[in-house]
Parts: C-alpha cells; structure tokens; sequence
C-alpha cells in the first residue's frame, strides 16, 4: 500500500496550516472516506485557510460559494437560461460542478438554499429543471461555520447534518506554535506559494484502495453495537442514522489506511466515532448539545465491551 501521495499531501498543507496534525488527519480521512466534512469554530481558526490547502494540494477542480442570506440554490447549482445566438436554453453550471467546493459560512444561507447541496452530497449528482447532471469523482465538500454568532444565521437541519461524514474544529494553538505562525506568515503568504502534489485519479485509486481495508465480523458488530447504543442512551430522542453506520464503516476503514494497515483495529473505531457520530445525534430539548452529544458518545463507547481477536485473519 503506497501512502507516499497521502504523506506529500500532509507535508504540503502543513506548509500553511501550523499544528492542527490531527484535524490534518481528519481531513484526509474524510477525502479516502468519499465523506463530506462540516468545519465548525470561531473566526480566524484557518477554517477556510484549511480548505483551500486542500484544493491547492490537489490538481482537481475547486469552487469556492460564499453563503449569504440573499444567496439563491441556483447560484449554487447553476441554472438554464435563454441563449439568443443560439436560439436555445443553454445549461450554465454552477460552482457546485467541482471536485472540492468550499461551502463558506454555510448557516448563512436560508433552508432553501442549504437543502440544494442534499442531492450534491447523497447522490454525487444534481438535478436542474427535471435533467440530472452526475458531478464527477472525486467529489468532496468542506463547509464551515462559526457556532458563536447565531443573528443571521439558519442552522442547519438534521438532514443537512447527516450528509456530513464528519464534523470537526481547529486545535487550539500553543505559544510555540503561535510564534511560529508569525514567522511564517511575517514576510510571505506560504498559501500562495501551494501547488499540487498529486492528481484526482491518485486521489480516486485511494479512495477505491480503502474500500478494501479490510473489517473483522467481530468489528462490524462492534460498530452495529456502538449505533445501537446511541439509539438506546437515555439522553438521546433519537440516534445515529445507518448512513450513520455506513459513515463509521467508511471512516474507520480510511482510519487504518492512513496509519499504513490494510486492515481495521477497534483503536480506529473508537478514535473516528466521535468525529463521524456526535453530529448526528438528536438531543432531548434543553440539553446543551456539544457537550451532551460528547457525553453521549463517551458513555457508549464506554458501556460497550471492545472485542479481542486476531484482527488480520479473514
């Protein structure tokens, strides 16, 4: 298994990001994954300034939207419009016919709008005045939002949320880091600088190559037993979805890929399900949700037994 693309593409976004190896990690956990990633913290993280690492990282098309209260679903999937030249309807594509869409401060868009990128995140695919146009692989979306500032914004409904694989912030920095930071950043934009180091088609031989990481029986019980106890939590009114399921699968396979094994371990499980189930838990009303959704997670992961077994025999 040739990890080097992986590797280069760590080292290049590290180049503009200081620290933050393991939100890095996740990052390219979700790209092996075909998963969508919701990026939610304060102003001034590297949010954006992370996803766009990413797409210069990679010789693939990028689009960038950002989201607005006025901001229409045909601005985001593009629309067909009256060409007098030809003296037809012409399609005009939208930014969302990209590999890599960075959906800017997503909770600033109306529910309308927001749900235009369901059928984008499912399906791979988008449907415009009843012609279905397939979006073309790889495919991944990076949406951000600052979860301190509500005036103006819509939150995203559960639907939304679930699209997304997994859910993750930026790590706080520390003093040495912090001073690093400036003197990188003190005479040039190391962003501007970024250029590709690998294709889409190495992307799509890896994410193909990490569907066959191989998943003990005992382990996908483990993961079944893990939702299930999601389901059954007292502080939980309902829990994770099987897209849900399906999500812990794929992460957890894309987990063990990026530590060098062609097979999956419960330390992969139990260190990816917070990122990939929390967000989809729905919370009894007047719990605080970040920290009740953690609390829920840890009590499962906690209550249910880990298996033990000879994880490369097939």
């Amino acid at each position: 298994m040739d990890l080097s693309v992986l590797d280069a593409l760590r080292r290049n976004i590290s180049r503009v990001i200081i620290g933050n190896e393991s939100t890095i990690t996740l990052l390219l956990t979700a790209l092996l994954s075909r998963g969508h990633v919701l990026l939610e913290d304060v102003p001034g993280t590297g949010k954006t300034m992370l996803a766009k690492s990413l797409a210069k990282s990679i010789d693939a098309d990028y689009g960038r939207i950002q989201f607005t209260p006025d901001l229409l679903p045909s601005d985001i999937t593009g629309l067909n419009y009256f060409d007098n030249r030809q003296g037809q309807f012409v399609f005009a594509k939208g930014p969302a016919f990209c590999h890599i869409l960075l959906a800017d401060e997503i909770n600033r868009a109306t529910p309308k709008t927001q749900s235009s990128l369901l059928e984008c995140m499912a399906e791979r695919q988008i449907t415009v005045d009843g012609k279905t146009r397939l979006l073309e692989e790889p495919f991944l979306v990076i949406a951000t939002q600052n979860p301190l500032e509500t005036l103006g914004t819509f939150p995203l409904p559960e639907a939304q949320m679930d699209r997304f694989l997994i859910k993750i912030s930026m790590a706080s920095l520390t003093e040495g880091e912090e001073v690093a930071l400036m003197e990188r950043y003190m005479q040039k934009t190391p962003l501007d600088e970024l250029r590709p180091v690998c294709g889409k088609g190495e992307i799509l031989a890896l994410q193909n190559e990490c569907q066959n990481v191989y998943i003990h029986p005992e382990l996908l019980n483990y993961m079944a037993a893990l939702v299930h106890g999601t389901r059954k939590h007292p502080g939980a009114a309902c829990g994770v979805s099987p897209r849900g399921t399906l999500a812990l699968l794929r992460a957890s396979q894309a987990r063990a890929m990026i530590s060098g094994r062609t097979y999956v371990v419960p330390e992969d499980i139990k260190e990816i399900a917070p990122f990939v189930l929390a967000h989809r838990l729905l919370l009894l009303s007047g719990a605080d949700f970040e920290r009740s959704a953690d609390r829920v997670i840890e009590d499962v992961l906690c209550s249910v037994p880990v298996p033990t077994e000879n994880w490369t025999e097939r």
